[in-house]
Formats: structure tokens, C-alpha cells, sequence
């Protein structure tokens, strides 16, 4: 089992662990110990503003410690809003080099930019100097080829980037297949930073097997799967699997109506407090046994009312702890 200490990250997944996730997160579980936020765009230098900004506000985000995340091809872009955030009392900007999806990629944002390390290089040669905070980088092991990361890994190399979050995927590869273990341990040894293991940790399983191949990591990153499982960062933390508790179901139902509440407060309209609560209860159920049917049900609600009757009867009548 690994010695080195655990760090946990709470991973950025757009539309899932926003401000209001991360705060009833930490008021109903533990285990992470920071999260990175999902990512923001840059956008006209004079048009950001608080409100812009509204869900990395400080006084938005007591639940824990958060790195915001930075989505951009634009060194000026960049450098502005990042230091705008400094300003606000965050010492540390993630610039997202990892988005797998087209929208993203095909502008040379994200994972797009991965198959050219020359303007990852004029990036940060822009970047780093203009700075008045730290940078670190979340990053896949390329978009097309695993191969296109040991291009990549002297680029990083060369610069103070305070850590690098690997994800060992493509951007092809979206989020199939299997994490490439073997180009991830290449890194390890290529790398002069710190670095940060992401990917497919489900079970405390997974994680005891990853942290014996890998011992030196000390960080390690859960995105998806914490959000179906919000338990297993505190049993990856104490190794204590209270799998069975019966209690689990009351613990992930007062959670839910944590955040149903929340939502209610911030969104406006009843279609956008239905459409979030639905998209996070996709993960949820995935935690509980035979949840097919109740998962349709949910899905045709178009009120809260619908979807909060429809959810309760899940919880009371059919929800049964999958693990």
C-alpha cells in the first residue's frame, strides 16, 4: 500500500461539480482535500467582471480549497484573467489542456491543442513571465496518438509549472477505453514536476492497485466516478469500506435535497433546477441496483414537483446500495 501521503482532488466536470456541488459536497462527506473547478473561458479583456466569475467568488467556495481552472488558447487572454482571479485571493490557475470534446478541440483548445507542442511553447513563453500566481496543467496523454505527451514532456519541463495532472487517454478516446498505465509511468520518469494520477479510480480497489504501481504519487485526482460514488474519498482517506451501511441511502438522499435546494435558490426557472438535478442523478443511480426503470421515470419529469415525487418514491420504496 502506498506511504506516500494521500493527496485528493476533486476533479472539474462541467455541469457537475460546480461551487454549489463542492460546498454540500464537503457539508455531507470528506476526503478531498481541494478541488480544481471546471473550467472558464477567457473572454474580452474588459468584460470580466465578478458575475463573470460568480462561481469562484471566495465568499461562494468555504467548502474546501479550489484551484481554478482556465480554458484558452490566448496567452494575453490568459495571463489577464488569471491574474484577475489572483486578485481575488487564488494563488494557483490550472490552464486545461485535456477537454476531449469536439467543440473544444477542434478550435485547438484543450486536448486540440495537444498535437503542437511548438504553440504550447509560445504559450507559456507568453504566459509564465505575465503571471503574478503559480500555473499547473491538466493534460491528456494527446489528442490523437498516447505518443504526442513525450513531445510534450520537455515543453513542460522547461517551465515552473507547479504540477502536472495526467489523464493517460487521448482525446479521441473521450472517456473509452482503458487509462494507457504504462505511457502514465513514462511520464512519471520523464516529468520534473509533480504530478497528479486522473483516471478511472471507481473502487477503493482501484485505488489501492494504481498506488502500488505507482508509490511515488502522493496526488491523485476523481472526477465522474466521486459523483456516483461521493463515499469513496473518505474510504480512500481512512480505508474504512462501510460498503452495506444502511445508512448510505439516507446519507446520498439528504445530499440530494441538499442540493435541490441549492439549486432552487441559483437557477432560475423550473426547467434549469430539473435539467441539473436530472444530469446529477444520471451518477447517483449508477451507485444502486436495478435502477433502470426509475431512471426513465426520472428522466420524462419536466417540474420539480414532477421530478421531486419521482425521486422520493426512488428513495423510499426501491433504492438499494449497489456495492
Amino acid at each position: 500500500m502506498n506511504r506516500t501521503p494521500v493527496t485528493l482532488y476533486m476533479g472539474p466536470i462541467r455541469g457537475g461539480t460546480d461551487h454549489i456541488y463542492r460546498n454540500a459536497f464537503a457539508r455531507h462527506f470528506e476526503g478531498f482535500d481541494l478541488a480544481v473547478a471546471p473550467f472558464i473561458n477567457c473572454i474580452n479583456l474588459n468584460k470580466i467582471t465578478r458575475k463573470y466569475v460568480h462561481g469562484l467568488l471566495p465568499e461562494n467556495n468555504t467548502g474546501m480549497p479550489v484551484i481554478p481552472q482556465i480554458l484558452s488558447k490566448s496567452a494575453e487572454g490568459f495571463a489577464h484573467l488569471a491574474n484577475y482571479l489572483t486578485d481575488l485571493g487564488y494563488d494557483t490557475v490550472n490552464w486545461n489542456l485535456g477537454c476531449p470534446f469536439p467543440q473544444v478541440a477542434n478550435k485547438h483548445r484543450g486536448s486540440g491543442l495537444l498535437p503542437f507542442p511548438d504553440k504550447i511553447r509560445e504559450f507559456l513563453d507568453a504566459v509564465i513571465p505575465a503571471l503574478n500566481g503559480r500555473l499547473t496543467i491538466k493534460t491528456r496523454l494527446g489528442r490523437e496518438h498516447r505518443d504526442e505527451i513525450f513531445e510534450l514532456m520537455p515543453v513542460f519541463n522547461d517551465y515552473p509549472i507547479g504540477e502536472l495532472i495526467i489523464h493517460p487517454r487521448t482525446g479521441r478516446q473521450m472517456y473509452e477505453g482503458t487509462p494507457d498505465l504504462s505511457a502514465f509511468e513514462s511520464c512519471l520518469a520523464l516529468s520534473r514536476h509533480p504530478v497528479v494520477y486522473n483516471g478511472d479510480i471507481r473502487t477503493i480497489n482501484d485505488f489501492r492497485r494504481l498506488s502500488e504501481r505507482f508509490p511515488e504519487v502522493g496526488r491523485w485526482m476523481i472526477g465522474r466516478w466521486a459523483l456516483v460514488d461521493p463515499f469513496l474519498p473518505g474510504v480512500i482517506k481512512t480505508g474504512k469500506n462501510e460498503c452495506g451501511n444502511a445508512d448510505k441511502i439516507g446519507k446520498i438522499k439528504a445530499f440530494h435535497d441538499d442540493l435541490f435546494k441549492e439549486y432552487s435558490r441559483a437557477l432560475y426557472g423550473p426547467s434549469h433546477i430539473t435539467d441539473r438535478m436530472k444530469g446529477l442523478m444520471v451518477y447517483f443511480l449508477s451507485a444502486f441496483q436495478d435502477t433502470h426503470n426509475a431512471l426513465k421515470k426520472i428522466k420524462k419529469t419536466r417540474t420539480p414537483e414532477q421530478y421531486l415525487a419521482a425521486v422520493n418514491h426512488f428513495f423510499d420504496t426501491e433504492a438499494r446500495w449497489g456495492c
